[in-house]
């Protein structure tokens, strides 16, 4: 039950005026420029939707004053640069009703309230462009229900095993059947609606473009639909709930089942159990809550439990029901003729009210929580435990302002934040007066994939980022705090699932800590997994880094690091065998078994042991890598002229010293090299030296491999030598040491919101850039009048680059939009990257030009 005034409570580490620890806070909030003719309001009903790559789309009435008639907009944006949102004329002619991302986040649906639903996806995998691709109708019918057809995987989260080493325990894949498959097991896409008449429509999307859309009657007395959600089972069946927003009414349930018989597709429908709400039995308040405002299944994959808000004028109850199997008792006169049947009594579903709210002031809004933490009926005792989970939580917006957070089972309150904090902290003291205008409060609200943040559309048009506490409010030590954020950061690096919403709760001091514990629970897993799951950690550590100036220029490395781990896969897998169907190792591998075996400084020596037949590609191939293989070079050069410096852990590139791994990447790259320049002198890497005479890859390949050898054996390294160093300060005056152009600072918000002060933004604006200390970030920085580079393909721009870039929404890397080579290794290259970048973040298209 709702304690009649909670008190309001923060993030760990925070302490408030009671000393207690705040539980959600602002952290930024977006809204629309008034000036222009051309305005953006709030739609009604307003809709919101969060996708796993956290990218959010909402919808707004563009109201033109001149023609004086309103457009129906869809925006979307990513969560790391608010302001920078793609607007849709959604091309609906009545109002937007429903939004919905698929399970990979890159594909949106829309419906409307005159039946048509629209499937967007990104034009050339670009996060702020869209396009229509296909769609579906059903003539004039309002859409209230939209759901894409489940996939079959389902992970599930054991908070319980949270300190146990082994991720499979951790998250384990649960049986989950498709909706429908195709020929092999393979799931079939497509999406599921509810219509207002009770007509259920399936669009199925065949692998060849076409759709295949069915329509049926939810049953045979059809009746009006005010409230319907969707959910899906186990065995491959949907189950839609249905309301006609009366509290009188019955809430009616429907099993649903697809299927596809001689290319069409089919729908068989089954009514199932209903309820009556608990609010309308209860003579006391049998006709105080006329009508049932929200119907919501606690999560798409389960549909045994169900939220339900019946409400009046002023204040509303929320109900948790959960869908049992009981047995049937028979009749005495039946047991004792026959005794055994006793022993096998029927069994029925039946609803079952597992709690209820006390009257509340009337709920905006609902937003359920998206981790798979699966509760049964008896979990009900997690809510009087003090260490909640966030997964556990789902929002309530009220129309004064404020959001609970309430257990998803009890519903007892688990945090608040009082619409009043939130208002003081938009407008200065001298400018508020009491007013008798409605609060302002939120319309839609949506959480976020791990629950730690949510996202509020108000009555006036703004968009309120929320950070929701860990610890939901209770005071944690930093070790406790460090093992939550930690659970949900292995869950990210499992799923796939973009962090951005774990680093809203990330501290300064915190992220040493994270970055070590994060890697030693990487280390504790298998081979197989690691390798897997090799470049997503290396990313997530750039990520937190950024957020501490102690650890700002390892950043650096680990982009670095993605890098060079890229290249050597695409340049390994151009060699080939040179004798066909051999069962020996790949020409990649043997070089790799090759260098370690033989640890000669004399790179001449290493390749008289390979077979270097199995290394001939044809000039055109070697000489459009050329600017692959001159980062290698300048790279190789830049490490060494650094290790004099080694103890400055400021400097980039200061990791690159100890990691053996990388070292012998990239000895073994210099090696293949060395091969290439015999076929073809003019693609090895170009140095500017002192002395013409001097064989420049030799002697690199000398100092590298002694390096190697120091920090080889990770488990026993030792300090490089005297002479080691000696060699390295002469390489300045033998060489001119490249600039290694570093990925600069992009101008995201995320290291921005660290101090519990919330951002105004404005949507098409970017914010100033933030004031740095010059020499502790003078890697990242580049100055208007420097050239601009092409961070993938390593091509210097110019000045004012004139081809169109695009830039990634994690680490800022930038790359022409178009391939200015058409040689087929290098289409090999860029086809990684054509989705997304290196380090896993999405796309977008950036200015004309940029600085």
């Amino acid at each position: 039950m709702f304690p009649c005034r909670p008190c309001c409570r923060l993030a760990p580490g925070i302490q408030g005026p009671g000393g207690q620890t705040v539980a959600m806070d602002v952290a930024y909030i977006c809204e629309w420029d008034r000036k222009p003719r051309t305005s953006h309001c709030p739609s009604i009903p307003l809709v919101c939707a969060w996708s796993c790559r956290n990218l959010i789309a909402f919808t707004t009435d563009q109201r033109n004053e001149e023609e004086k008639d309103l457009t129906h907009m869809i925006h979307i944006l990513d969560t790391e640069h608010p302001w920078d949102v793609y607007s849709i004329n959604s091309g609906h002619q009545e109002v937007i009703t429903s939004l919905e991302w698929d399970q990979s986040g890159s594909r949106l649906l829309s419906a409307d309230a005159d039946g048509r639903i629209k499937c967007w996806g990104m034009t050339d995998h670009l996060a702020n462009s869209w396009q229509s691709l296909v769609g579906s109708e059903v003539d004039g019918d309002p859409i209230v229900a939209l759901s894409w057809l489940h996939n079959g995987v389902k992970l599930a989260l054991h908070v319980e095993k949270s300190g146990v080493s082994s991720f499979g325990e951790k998250f384990s894949r649960v049986k989950f059947s498709p909706s429908l498959t195709l020929f092999g097991g393979k799931p079939m896409e497509g999406w599921i609606a509810v219509t207002v008449s009770g007509l259920v429509t399936v669009s199925l999307l065949k692998p060849n473009g076409q759709v295949l859309t069915a329509t049926e009657s939810l049953c045979r007395l059809r009746c009006r639909v005010a409230l319907a959600d969707i959910a899906f089972t186990g065995g491959g069946n949907i189950v839609v709930a249905t309301c006609d927003g009366s509290s009188t009414s019955p809430v009616q349930f429907y099993k649903v089942c697809v299927s596809v018989v001689s290319e069409k597709c089919k729908i068989d429908t089954e009514i199932l159990p209903s309820l009556f709400m608990r609010c309308t039995t209860d003579p006391a308040r049998k006709d105080k809550f006329p009508a049932v405002t929200h119907l919501k299944f606690l999560a798409r994959d389960m549909s045994e439990q169900v939220l339900l808000c019946a409400s009046n004028q002023c204040s509303s109850v929320a109900e948790c029901w959960s869908l049992r199997k009981e047995g049937l008792p028979l009749n005495n006169i039946f047991q004792q003729l026959s005794p055994g049947v006793s022993d096998k009594q029927p069994m029925i579903l039946k609803w079952r009210i597992l709690s209820a709210t006390n009257e509340l002031e009337r709920v905006s809004a609902v937003a359920l929580p998206k981790l798979p933490i699966s509760l049964t009926n008896t979990d009900i005792k997690v809510a009087n435990d003090t260490k909640f989970y966030p997964g556990l939580g789902l929002a309530l917006a009220f129309h004064d302002g404020n959001v609970h957070i309430v257990h998803r089972l009890s519903l007892q309150t688990m945090a608040v934040l009082f619409g009043s904090s939130m208002r003081q902290s938009e407008e200065p003291s001298l400018k508020r007066q009491r007013s008798p205008t409605p609060c302002v409060h939120f319309k839609a609200l949506q959480m976020s994939w791990t629950s730690l943040a949510l996202v509020g559309l108000d009555t006036q048009g703004k968009l309120s980022m929320l950070r929701v506490s860990p610890s939901m409010g209770h005071a944690l030590d930093m070790t406790t705090s460090l093992r939550h954020l930690l659970f949900l950061l292995e869950y990210c690096m499992v799923t796939g699932y973009d962090w951005w919403d774990i680093l809203l709760h990330v501290q300064p001091n915190m992220v040493h800590n994270l970055v070590e514990k994060l890697h030693e629970e990487y280390t504790k897993q298998n081979a197989a997994l690691q390798q897997v799951l090799s470049t997503r950690i290396l990313s997530m550590k750039a990520s937190l880094c950024k957020l501490s100036p102690s650890t700002i220029t390892r950043v650096c490395d680990y982009h670095a690091k993605l890098f060079l781990i890229s290249i050597s896969c695409t340049l390994k897998s151009l060699l080939r065998p040179h004798v066909l169907n051999t069962p020996d190792k790949s020409p990649g591998d043997r070089l790799t078994e090759i260098c370690n075996k033989f640890p000669d400084t004399d790179i001449d020596k290493v390749m008289i042991n390979l077979k270097t037949e199995e290394f001939v590609l044809d000039m055109p191939t070697l000489q459009s890598l050329q600017q692959l293989i001159q980062w290698i070079g300048d790279f190789v050069l830049y490490l060494l002229a650094s290790l004099p410096n080694q103890g400055s852990s400021f400097r980039p590139g200061h990791s690159f010293l100890r990691d053996g791994a990388s070292l012998g990447t990239l000895r073994e790259l210099m090696v293949m090299i060395r091969i290439w320049g015999l076929l073809k002198p003019s693609c090895l890497p170009v140095y500017t030296a002192t002395s013409d005479t001097q064989d420049s890859m030799s002697l690199l390949f000398r100092l590298l491999t002694r390096l190697w050898m120091c920090c080889r054996d990770e488990n026993h390294p030792c300090e490089p030598d005297e002479a080691l160093i000696d060699e390295c300060c002469l390489l300045p005056s033998q060489f001119l040491i490249p600039n290694m152009d570093w990925l600069p600072l992009g101008n995201g918000l995320i290291s921005r919101l660290q101090s519990k002060l919330p951002l105004r933004l404005q949507f098409g604006k970017p914010p100033g850039a933030p004031s740095h200390a010059s020499v502790q970030y003078e890697a990242y920085t580049r100055s208007p009048t420097q050239p601009k580079i092409d961070h993938l393909r390593r091509l210097h721009l110019g000045t004012c680059p004139t081809e169109s870039c695009k830039s990634c929404t994690r680490c800022g890397c930038v790359t022409m939009l178009k391939s200015p080579n058409k040689a087929t290794a290098v289409k090999q290259w860029e086809q990684r990257w054509i989705k997304t970048c290196l380090c896993g973040g999405l796309w977008r298209k950036m200015p004309h030009t940029y600085s």
